[in-house]
């Protein structure tokens, strides 16, 4: 299960071409795995997330782009962090991460969630329906896919989804670890505890009560007949750390010019995110790191794309991790 992982959730860079926009890419997965992440992944969304950027802002269809950074490593695991699961079909989604494990060598990993982005819903056709609705679906689209990567050949009859007899071949090359993504206690980790093999919990600027969430997951796996123990426990921590603060703040300002942000979104940026020199950033991993999940999995939105800052990110987290005993 991974450690560290490495997501990249945005694909707007300074001064960069569209021509270039693909390569900027597999230079920081690229560098990610030279640095000692094991995983990377890539947002599963259309149009660019509130906090981020505007939604006209580029997205890369995220399992064209997995595959086809599986071309470009050699030993990390690829996944989406988190597959919106009202953007495909379950069967189809399952034949999906089993090609991406075939390109990959074995490398898959099936992050998945109900969904949440309304705007890219309404505006591209897929049916968005109520938060019951969405977590209705994703339990249906959980028995099918989990079978089908499993070897089975399940057969579902649900409100939402039917599969008759749903065959997956070839089989995945590897044993696809299973990740739900979400915060959500009632909902999010029962199915963690039914049917996953990892929780990633949203912890952005690491604002989470991680022993509540433990506890919770650990009461859901107890009704399901189930060790805790089995299920990995990450978190994504969003974070801008430089060399010092002077190169912080041109990373900074490097990205708002590219964006169009002003002063505040700057700011408001600097208060969202872990930002700050390698102690300080690392103070704020290694309090995370302690407070019992088992890995972090890292990204930086505004600078990812600066040789060297995704080394240095890789350097910081694992060191917190590894004080942590993880």
């Amino acid at each position: 299960m991974s450690r560290l992982s490495y997501q990249i959730p945005n694909f707007t860079y300074p001064d960069t071409a569209p021509a270039d926009l693909f390569p900027t890419v597999v230079a920081q997965a690229r560098e990610a795995e030279a640095a000692g992440f094991d995983r990377v992944m890539v947002m599963d969304h259309f149009y660019q997330l509130p906090g981020i950027g505007e939604p006209d802002e580029p997205m890369l269809e995220c399992y064209t782009t997995l595959s086809a950074l599986a071309q470009h490593t050699e030993r990390v695991r690829l996944s989406a962090l988190v597959t919106g699961n009202s953007y495909r079909n379950p069967a189809l989604l399952a034949k999906t991460v089993t090609a991406l494990d075939h390109v990959s060598g074995g490398r898959a990993t099936l992050g998945i969630g109900a969904g949440w982005f309304e705007l890219e819903h309404d505006a591209l056709g897929f049916e968005f329906g109520t938060f019951t609705d969405r977590f209705e679906k994703l339990e249906e689209a959980l028995q099918i896919i989990v079978g089908m990567l499993r070897g089975e050949r399940p057969t579902v009859s649900g409100d939402h989804y039917s599969v008759t007899d749903a065959l997956n071949s070839p089989a995945p090359l590897s044993s696809i670890p299973v990740m739900i993504g979400g915060n959500g206690e009632r909902k999010t980790l029962r199915l963690v505890a039914r049917y996953a093999d990892e929780s990633n919990l949203m912890g952005m600027g690491g604002d989470v009560d991680v022993a509540r969430k433990l506890a919770v997951l650990a009461q859901h796996c107890e009704h399901e007949g189930r060790d805790p123990s089995e299920i990995a426990v990450t978190m994504l921590v969003g974070c801008v750390v430089a060399p010092s603060a002077a190169e912080l703040d041109s990373d900074l300002r490097a990205m708002a010019a590219a964006k169009g942000w002003g002063d505040g979104v700057i700011d408001m940026v600097k208060q969202i995110l872990i930002c700050g020199d390698a102690d300080t950033v690392g103070e704020r991993l290694a309090d995370i790191a302690a407070s019992g999940v088992t890995g972090l999995v890292c990204n930086l939105p505004v600078n990812g794309h600066v040789p060297g800052r995704v080394s240095l990110m890789a350097e910081v987290a694992d060191r917190a991790l590894t004080a942590a005993g993880r």
